[in-house]
């Protein structure tokens, strides 16, 4: 098992310590003779703990006080009606950036709730790769009541790497699925974010949402209780029985990261994992990526095999070198190499090194 490295762009691998942790707590949380899984999530012992998650995260990102961190159910998915439902009237107009397969996902929905102008920023060039239109040139309307986007596609892997400077007025809405906790975030310039666990915050069954607390003000008695803000927040989200184990393995990744040196740090173990694998690609003659530089995802690369009829055979025999989930999304093809937090840069390593013997055998 040491020797195998997932690369699963999610359910994503999770660092050894932590699924070892869970293993050990699993029929005897924190000595209460239960399992995590068997404990009410009324409990005074889950009560502390869940405050306990909350106080880390806010730590790691540097949440400032007048924002709320919400724990829902329904994956990002259940944010893109959620979103709509909480912070708009029908008859409201909206931007919807879309860089890839799940800003278009998330604009596609908000179609049912709100009126969505959808602005796509990628553009190709003669050379045939992949580039964006830069953030400060996006034609954002001037009644747009929020404008979202997504600063990560993991299907493409492009990343939107700039932040909101500019929008005056606007409310800025991110969906960091992918990101969140792998880089620093300055939350101020967002009304909000939110993310789904499965990739940095832990397993599936789990969503984050941090907003300001001023939006959760819409009265909206159509919006289903299970996706309103304002039940969430007043129910301290627990509306009804949460994912307490994705709870309880989000609150061991929070310690883990603190453990390591919080965000920061992981960010920079991050940078250095992605330019290994991107510098190994850019200079070989068998392998490329179509993407600009700069729009590159740290999370997720992409690239093809200059002979894509050796796709499967790459992925057959990495599987054999015990590298894992190599395939590239089913929406797009090649190879993606998902390259998350828990992902140590030793996984990189090994998988380059089988990426050179590969080119050596079939060039």
């Amino acid at each position: 098992m040491n020797n195998i490295y997932n690369f699963s762009a999610g359910p994503a691998m999770l660092p050894k310590e932590i699924m070892l942790k869970a293993q050990n707590q699993l029929l005897n949380w924190n000595n209460l003779g239960v399992s995590i899984l068997e404990l009410s999530h009324r409990s005074t012992e889950f009560i502390y703990f869940f405050k306990k998650c909350i106080e880390n995260l806010r730590y790691l990102l540097n949440i400032p006080k007048e924002y709320t961190i919400l724990f829902c159910h329904g994956g990002a998915r259940g944010q893109f009606s959620a979103i709509p439902m909480n912070l708009l009237n029908q008859q409201d107009t909206t931007d919807y950036i879309c860089s890839g397969f799940w800003s278009q996902a998330a604009a596609k929905e908000a179609k049912k709730y709100c009126y969505v102008n959808v602005i796509n920023i990628i553009q190709k060039k003669t050379c045939g790769n992949i580039s964006l239109i830069p953030m400060k040139e996006w034609p954002i309307q001037n009644n747009s009541k929020y404008i979202h986007y997504c600063p990560n596609e993991t299907i493409e892997g492009i990343a939107i790497e700039e932040e909101p400077i500019w929008f005056q007025n606007r409310k800025i809405i991110g969906d960091f699925s992918s990101t969140l906790l792998s880089k620093e975030i300055n939350i101020k310039k967002y009304a909000m974010i939110y993310a789904s666990a499965q990739k940095n915050v832990g397993v599936s069954g789990l969503t984050i949402v941090i907003i300001k607390k001023e939006l959760l003000c819409l009265n909206n008695k159509f919006i289903p209780s299970i996706l309103n803000y304002s039940t969430l927040y007043n129910s301290q989200s627990m509306f009804n029985t949460p994912a307490t184990f994705s709870w309880y393995i989000a609150g061991l990744i929070f310690k883990w990261l603190i453990n390591l040196g919080g965000v920061k740090s992981i960010e920079k173990k991050n940078n250095k994992k992605s330019s290994y694998l991107y510098h190994f690609i850019d200079h070989s003659k068998f392998y490329h990526n179509n993407i600009e530089k700069k729009y590159r995802s740290k999370m997720n690369v992409t690239f093809d095999l200059k002979n894509k009829e050796l796709t499967n055979v790459f992925v057959k025999e990495a599987i054999e070198y015990k590298l894992l989930a190599l395939k590239g999304h089913v929406a797009r093809g090649g190879i993606r190499a998902s390259l998350y937090n828990s992902m140590p840069f030793s996984g990189v390593k090994k998988l380059v090194k089988f990426m050179s013997l590969f080119e050596q055998k079939y060039h």
